[in-house]
């Protein structure tokens, strides 16, 4: 059971740093989502693997730990505005450049004083 969980958490890590440095921006939130998984997954993993298990200890016998529990739910609201702010990050440069494309060679893109949208420069414009 731990071999699959750690598994999983390193495909899911894996996946999110692939997608994350992708020049796109929807594959960079679809891979800050992964990697939101992947930290949740680990946090839940800590707590020790058990089932049927009260997450307090009202009598002698084994029980699970509640914080990993709750530090996964602090993950999930964190993971959520993190990716809502990225989402709205994304939507503002595409509607800015018309592209959701990472340009690296033209660091700021030209705007056609006339009609106020940016104009396409460089090789292949």
């Amino acid at each position: 059971m731990e071999f699959v969980v750690a598994s999983s958490v390193g495909l899911l890590t894996a996946a999110g740093v692939y997608l994350m440095l992708r020049m796109r921006t929807f594959p960079v939130v679809i891979g800050l989502a992964l990697l939101a998984y992947a930290v949740n997954v680990f946090l839940f993993a800590s707590g020790r693997l058990t089932l049927n298990q009260p997450p307090v200890q009202i009598y002698e016998g084994p029980w699970s730990d509640p914080l990993p529990q709750a530090l996964a739910l602090t993950a999930i609201v964190i993971a959520f505005g993190m990716t809502a702010l990225t989402v709205i990050l994304a939507l503002a440069s595409y509607l800015t450049s018309g592209t959701d494309a990472l340009d690296m060679e033209n660091a700021s893109p030209e705007v056609d004083q006339t009609t106020d949208t940016p104009t396409k420069t460089g090789e292949g414009a």
